[in-house]
Parts: structure tokens; C-alpha cells; sequence
């Protein structure tokens, strides 16, 4: 920290702050994402702008060069970005795409079926938060739209079936992760459980996580459309335009793109089977090389995500461009530069993702610096509460501190030992789990409100929809998630009865969906006239 956030800490805030209140603002992130970067750099150097121009470039370099060698962790997603907006261009252009859309409408004939669709790839894919919001996009997008469901309303649904179901399974890299850092903190307790056991009686006191979860089913079964995503779904379902045209949108392929009919559905289905298998293959590699050892936990604790993303991404091109020339050989439409159009279009589609994935990553990476999740943890040290009382205020400091960050894996980093140190302190083990549950559900709802987040930005790339139209539609749903998760906190710290708070968790979704289920009606009778 600089001298003058040193004294006045309140200030390491102003960075996220301005930034997320520019982009509500103006909806323009990459000015927004932009001041902010510039005033955290300003603030660690004392507003000195040399000192604060090196800082901004050193967090754009240390992107792609950091300690001495290639910083593969980002530099494999950029890629691997990249190469997912080619193999979504040649699977479009091989017919893929339309005759996938063709034999799922055939069988998918209502507009909650299409719903449904993503709802459970996005639990299925439950190993990466990353493949999860990117892969589960793209095979559903064609069958949503052809049900005239809303890209918002695409986007919502991924994001909620991503992190929230990644963050609950043990067998992730989530829980790989999380799992790692509560082992001393379980053993530093009078609790007898193995790190497993301690994730999996975390993870039922993970009341945001859960709520998200069954929320997006609860929407999608009850058609419940309110804010802003009552507007996007009204004009998808009216006007058959699923997004704004006026808006900036990542991962949208060229509608000038020529396409082979007939098509075939394997055109579409074997790229995506190779991309699934060649990141659970890649996953295993990696892991079991780091780890020495063929446990699943420790393989998982020790991957590297982003290099089992290239491994899934280079085999899912290379059987996207073998189909896209085995159908297209005898199209006279499709020639040399029809096949260079398709790698340059895909790239394009991709473009402003990445634009606004790089400076995110350069404000976390500022804000780090800044200190202002060291921040907002000494405020969890500093509270003088009791122990039972501790469980809503973390849920609430870890939300706050996410958010503004733009990371649950920070946050889970900070938070967990705090708290967990925290409660050992006061010798208490059997809030010990509650407590861990309740900064791992903070982290998370957090990280689901944030336009800086990284998962919140992939999953409107994956979705083709534009960044803070995602941000804007799902926030009621967010904040509806996080207050009957902070309701059932309060019934937690009453009670000290997990079970007590999930039931109180599970009233407040059902008041929440007879409320919203009356306000969205018209809306929903519009849906049932278009399933």
C-alpha cells in the first residue's frame, strides 16, 4: 500500500467503486474498466502518473510475461478464446449449426424445453466454471434462438450453472482449490475430518450457491422475466430479435458467412464431444504430472485449467476443420478465401471479449496491489461480534469484497483463513463449516453481480450477449439469491442450525417466485403463446 492509502485505506475502494459505477453509467466497460485501472495505479503510486503509467503497463505485460517466462494461465485462455470463435465459425459454415438447430426442434418444441437445454449441460459440465460458460454457449445458442429465448436470458442461465455448481462439487477444480486452503484451517481446529468431508458440510452451508442454483430452474420453470430482462425477452419473443442491434456483442459470428446445405449434425456434435473429452483429458495429464499421483482429488487440486482448455480447443478446430472441408468440398461457394474468411471472422467474433477481458484482469490485478481485499478482510478481523453473528457478516464482507474485485478465488484466498482463524480462536467448531460456507456463498454472489468478473464476462461471450446486459438482467436475480441466502444466515446465527437456515433459504425463493410469477404475467402469457 502507498502512503496515502496507508493512511486513509477507505481509498484502496475508489478503483472498483468508479469503475462499476462508470459502467452502469455509461454501459461503455472499456472506458470504465479503463478509469479504473488508471486511478488504482494512480493510488498505489501516490498520484504520481509516471510511476503510475510503468504500473499500468507492467499489469498489461504481466498478462502475457510474468516471472521470467510466458504467463500460459491467461495467455492459453486468450488462445483458447480464439480458437473456439474459429471452430464456432467452421461448424456454422459446414451447416452444423443449422442442422443441429433443425433435429433439436424437432424434438425441443417449446420455449422452456430450449431453457432446459443449457440448465442441464450447464450441470453436467460442472468441472470448469471457464468450459462451462463457453462450451455450454455454444452448443445451446442455436436451439435457444431458434425459441426466440433472449440472449440475456441465455446468458443468465449459464452464469448460474456455472460457478455456483463448480463451487458445490468437490470434484472440480473449484473444489480442488477451495479444498487446499481449508486443510490447515481444519487442522488448526478440534474438528476430525478429512478435507473432503470439510467441503462437502461447507458446501451445504453454501446458501448462495444453492439458491442460484435452483433459482435458474425456478425462472425457467415459472417464466418469471422482471427488470430489465422483462424488456429483453418482451422484444425476443415480439420482435424476434434477441439482443439489442445497437449493442456490442462478443462472440457473435458475421451474418454474411456463407453455410453448406445440407448440413450435418456430427458437424456440430463430434467438435464439441472432442472439446469436452480433450479437457477432461487435459485436466488428468496435467494434473497427474503435477501431482504424482492418480488420487482424483489431488489431480484436481494440482491441473492446470488453461493448458487442459488448449488441449480441448485443438482437438475441437481440428474436427471442426475436417468436417467444415469434408461437407463443403463440392460446394463451389466455399473456396480458398472462403476457408481464410472463416479464421478471420472467428477471431473478429472473439475480439471484444478479449478487449474487455484484459484490462479486468489489469484491475484485479491493480487492486491486489492497492489492498483493498487486505482491506476489507481487516474488517472482518476487526468485528467485534459474536461467533454465531460472524456467518451473515462474512457472507456480506466476502460479497462486498468480490464484487469489487471481480474474484471468488481471491476472495476464497483472503476470507477463508480469516475466518476460519477466526473461529478457531474462539474455539467453536461448530460454526467452523457454517462460517467457511458463508464466505465460499459471499465470494461467489459477489463474483456473479461483478461486470469485471471473469466469469461473468465469458458467460455473455459464450452466450453472445453484450457484457453489462448480462450484468443488468441477471442482477434482480442476484440480489433475490443473496437475500434469502442473507435471510437464511440470520436464521443460522438464531438457531446455530444449518438445516434451519436452508428451510428459511427455500421460503424465501418460493415468496420470491409467487411475488415476481404475478408481476411478470403478461410476460408470461406472451411465452406460452410462443412455446
Amino acid at each position: 500500500m502507498s502512503d496515502l492509502t496507508t493512511s486513509h485505506p477507505l481509498l484502496t475502494l475508489v478503483p472498483p467503486v468508479l469503475a462499476l459505477t462508470l459502467v452502469i453509467l455509461t454501459k461503455r466497460v472499456l472506458i470504465s474498466l479503463g478509469s479504473g485501472v488508471v486511478a488504482a495505479a494512480l493510488l498505489i503510486h501516490d498520484l504520481n502518473p509516471l510511476e503510475a503509467l510503468r504500473s499500468v503497463w507492467g499489469a498489461f505485460a504481466a498478462i502475457f510475461w510474468a516471472d521470467g517466462e510466458v504467463n500460459t494461465w491467461s495467455v492459453y485462455i486468450l488462445i483458447f478464446l480464439l480458437m473456439l470463435g474459429v471452430l464456432a465459425a467452421f461448424i456454422l459454415m459446414s451447416g452444423g449449426t443449422t442442422a443441429f438447430a433443425a433435429w433439436a426442434m424437432r424434438r425441443i418444441r417449446k420455449r422452456p424445453g430450449s431453457m432446459f437445454l443449457p440448465a442441464i449441460l450447464g450441470i453436467v459440465i460442472f468441472i470448469d466454471d471457464y468450459f462451462n460458460a463457453l462450451a455450454v454457449g455454444q452448443i445451446s445458442r442455436p436451439v435457444t434462438d431458434q425459441h426466440r429465448v433472449s440472449r440475456a436470458k441465455l446468458a443468465y442461465i449459464i452464469d448460474s450453472t456455472s460457478a455456483p455448481v463448480s463451487v458445490l462439487s468437490p470434484f472440480s477444480s473449484w473444489g480442488a482449490y477451495i479444498m487446499g486452503i481449508l486443510v490447515p484451517i481444519i487442522a488448526a481446529s478440534s474438528l476430525s475430518m478429512s478435507s473432503v468431508q470439510a467441503f462437502l458440510g461447507a458446501a451445504v452451508a453454501n446458501y448462495y450457491a444453492i439458491a442460484a442454483a435452483v433459482l435458474v430452474w425456478l425462472v425457467i420453470i415459472f417464466r418469471i422475466d422482471i427488470g430489465s430482462m422483462r424488456k429483453e425477452e418482451h422484444r425476443a419473443l415480439t420482435q424476434g430479435q434477441l439482443f439489442d442491434p445497437n449493442d456490442d456483442v462478443p462472440g457473435q459470428l458475421s451474418e454474411d458467412l456463407p453455410v453448406h446445405d445440407p448440413g450435418a449434425r456430427r458437424a456440430l456434435i463430434v467438435p464439441f464431444a472432442l472439446l469436452v473429452a480433450g479437457v477432461f483429458i487435459g485436466i488428468v495429464w496435467t494434473g497427474q504430472a503435477a501431482a504424482g499421483t492418480w488420487n482424483i482429488i489431488d489431480i484436481l487440486a494440482e491441473t492446470d485449467a488453461s493448458a487442459a482448455l488448449m488441449v480441448g480447443g485443438v482437438l475441437g478446430l481440428i474436427s471442426a476443420v475436417y468436417y467444415y472441408l469434408r461437407n463443403t468440398r463440392k460446394n463451389p461457394e466455399f473456396v480458398t478465401s472462403t476457408f481464410a474468411r472463416g479464421w478471420v471472422e472467428g477471431v473478429k467474433s472473439m475480439l471484444p471479449a478479449i478487449a474487455i477481458l484484459i484490462p479486468a484482469w489489469m484491475l484485479g490485478d491493480l487492486i491486489g496491489e492497492l489492498g483493498t481485499g487486505d482491506y476489507l478482510g481487516e474488517l472482518v478481523e476487526a468485528s467485534n461480534i459474536s461467533a454465531g453473528w460472524l456467518v451473515p457478516v462474512v457472507f456480506l464482507i466476502a460479497a462486498a469484497m468480490s464484487f469489487a474485485t471481480g474474484t471468488s478465488w481471491g476472495s476464497f484466498g483472503l476470507l477463508l483463513p480469516i475466518a476460519g482463524g477466526i473461529i478457531n480462536s474462539m474455539d467453536e467448531p461448530t460454526l467452523l463449516l457454517p462460517v467457511l460456507g458463508a464466505v465460499l456463498a459471499g465470494a461467489v454472489a459477489g463474483d456473479h453481480a461483478s461486470p469485471v468478473s471473469d466469469t461473468t464476462i465469458l458467460s455473455a461471450t459464450g452466450s453472445s450477449c453484450n457484457v453489462i446486459t448480462h450484468v443488468l438482467t441477471q442482477l434482480p436475480y442476484v440480489v433475490a439469491a443473496a437475500v434469502c441466502s442473507t435471510l437464511g444466515y440470520v436464521a443460522l446465527a438464531l438457531s446455530q442450525s444449518v438445516v434451519l437456515g436452508l428451510v428459511v433459504v427455500g421460503v424465501g425463493l418460493v415468496a420470491f417466485v409467487a411475488i415476481t410469477r404475478a408481476i411478470s404475467a403478461p410476460v408470461a402469457a406472451e411465452q406460452e403463446a410462443g412455446a
